[in-house]
């Protein structure tokens, strides 16, 4: 499968297929008369780096990630530290919103009550 056939395919932008490739991890990735072609490996890789674009990954660690994921051995510790720092990160952000939140709807609550007298 082509760059243009993964990105309509997989809805994956260019640019993320294109940096991809300069980060040296798709080693199954062959260029075919000027074109590279992505094997199942590929988009499954593709895939985790979707998901973790996703779920609030910058570039750089996401390429850490990775480089970390094709080492194996030794680095599930790591990875799993990246994890558990962005769920915290995560959290902490969901907690900011809820107090967000909370704040709004006493402002609404004051501005109804006000409405009533």
């Amino acid at each position: 499968m082509t760059i243009q056939e993964a990105s309509e395919r997989y809805h994956i932008p260019m640019d993320i297929l294109k940096e991809y490739e300069s980060w040296g991890l798709c080693g199954a990735v062959k260029k075919v008369m000027g074109a590279w072609q992505y094997d199942d490996t590929d988009l499954e890789r593709l895939s985790l780096i979707m998901t973790l674009h996703d779920i609030g990954f910058d570039r750089t660690e996401i390429e850490t990630y990775m480089r970390l994921l094709l080492e194996r051995e030794g680095t599930d510790g790591q990875r799993m530290r990246m994890l558990n720092q962005k769920r915290r990160n995560l959290l902490d952000d969901i907690h900011f919103r809820e107090k967000q939140l909370s704040r709004l709807d006493d402002l609404r609550y004051y501005i109804q009550k006000q409405q009533k007298i």
